[in-house]
């Protein structure tokens, strides 16, 4: 997810990142229906039809339109849904298997790490990171390592309180009331980076933030 999401950013702009992204909800959500017969109620559905209305009017109105990171970014749409679809599986079967019927947070966490390790391993070899980053200067700057770790704790924060938000919730509000942060990240892609943009465009981000919050409402008890 990560490698695809870097890659997809480097042709597109953030505004339009984050909402190419509420393609991931429909994934997860068609996921639920055939994985846990899980349905969703109208407004939801309503929520998911307004953000492909707002991914597919916003690729048409971007003026810096790049088809290769469009692609990168469907990739990590799927790759996305995949996981929180096979981690709510994983946590499902946990209870059937372990004795005390559960596996909390801090193991899925713990594993979820572990497995990830051969994969960024086997990255690290195929495109000669290593070597790059041995000779690489910015490792006798101490802020580096203060950066460095600090991300290393905020991407651990970020695990644990996922795990149990999934765990609290399902895969579609999982990953869908993460819409709201789009709101923030999309404004500050938009002024931070001076990103060329048109009132079409703008309006169509509008409109699929907007879908967003309509979804955390429609999911909220009653």
């Amino acid at each position: 997810m990560l490698v695809t999401s870097n890659f997809s950013l480097k042709y597109i702009n953030i505004a339009m990142l984050t909402i190419l992204k509420n393609a991931t909800n429909i994934i997860t959500a068609l996921g639920e229906i055939y994985l846990f017969k899980k349905h969703q109620s109208n407004k939801v559905w309503a929520a998911l039809i307004f953000m492909v209305i707002s991914a597919i009017s916003g690729g048409i109105t971007d003026v810096s339109f790049h088809a290769v990171g469009y692609a990168w970014q469907i990739v990590n749409c799927f790759l996305t849904a995949a996981y929180s679809l096979t981690l709510r599986r994983v946590m499902d079967v946990a209870k059937q298997q372990t004795k005390s019927g559960n596996l909390n947070e801090f193991s899925m966490v713990l594993l979820n790490n572990l497995l990830s390790l051969p994969l960024g391993l086997s990255l690290i070899i195929v495109f000669n990171e290593w070597e790059y980053l041995y000779s690489s200067p910015v490792l006798r700057i101490p802020v580096f390592w203060v950066v460095a770790t600090s991300s290393g704790l905020l991407g651990l924060a970020i695990s644990f309180t996922s795990m149990w938000f999934l765990h609290q919730t399902g895969p579609t509000t999982y990953s869908l009331v993460g819409s709201l942060n789009k709101i923030p990240i999309s404004l500050a892609g938009i002024l931070l980076f001076k990103v060329p943009i048109n009132v079409p465009n703008l309006l169509s981000i509008l409109f699929g933030l907007f879908a967003g919050v309509f979804f955390a409402k429609a999911k909220m008890p009653k």
